[in-house]
């Protein structure tokens, strides 16, 4: 029988390593990457069955990273693999397409379970969370993420770069684009939020979590 092939997610070398012994007796590691970007690039090229991903990402977070890649292939389920044990951003995990979510205190009891799960057609919610993440969507008005829907992804992509501290032109150098495409994306957002200047984006961005949506 064919083994489930995964991709994993990390910024930690040590966290992928642990990874790879929890999961290598049972499964295929098919590769490992430590940025969002890298992720969308190995996810499009090696179409694992299984992504397992952290949300804190450098370059893209785990979340946009697979909204990205759920636009062009929905067939690999994904993970996520964190350390929020927050709903919000479950709430954004799902939103984006995420078969299960795991908190990595719990991942060494948990994981292999969603994996299977995912891989079943099943969704996995670690259990310290369920019961609330439920209840959110119970609650959950029309229009509540009106303030993400307003921005494109590749305007969220430069949003989360902004907030990480780069420059316009070293953004421009990642995304392969013009540093004047850059801060006509940046303009945009701020026309679009009705702010002023980047702090008051950046400050919008983190008070909205826009960076994990």
């Amino acid at each position: 029988m064919r083994k489930t092939r995964i991709l994993l997610a990390d910024d930690h070398q040590i966290v992928l390593e642990g990874l790879k012994n929890l999961l290598e007796p049972e499964f295929e590691i098919v590769g490992t990457v430590e940025d969002g970007r890298a992720l969308v690039a190995e996810a499009l090229k090696l179409h694992p069955d299984v992504i397992v991903v952290d949300i804190s990402m450098p370059l893209l977070n785990g979340i946009e990273a697979v909204r990205q890649i759920k636009k062009i292939d929905e067939r690999s389920k994904v993970i996520f693999l964190t350390m929020h044990p927050d709903v919000t951003y479950a709430t954004s995990a799902f939103d984006a397409g995420a078969s299960g979510y795991v908190l990595k205190n719990s991942a060494s009891r948990e994981l292999v379970t969603a994996i299977k799960e995912a891989v079943q057609g099943k969704t996995y919610v670690t259990p310290i969370i369920a019961g609330e993440l439920i209840q959110s969507y119970k609650n959950l008005r029309p229009g509540e993420n009106i303030i993400a829907g307003k921005l494109t992804d590749r305007q969220k992509e430069i949003l989360h770069l902004v907030v990480e501290g780069y420059s316009a032109k070293e953004i421009a150098n990642m995304l392969s684009i013009s540093p004047r495409t850059v801060e006509t994306h940046k303009y945009n957002m701020m026309q679009e939020l009705n702010l002023k200047t980047t702090a008051d984006l950046i400050k919008f961005a983190i008070k909205n979590n826009l960076t994990t949506l």
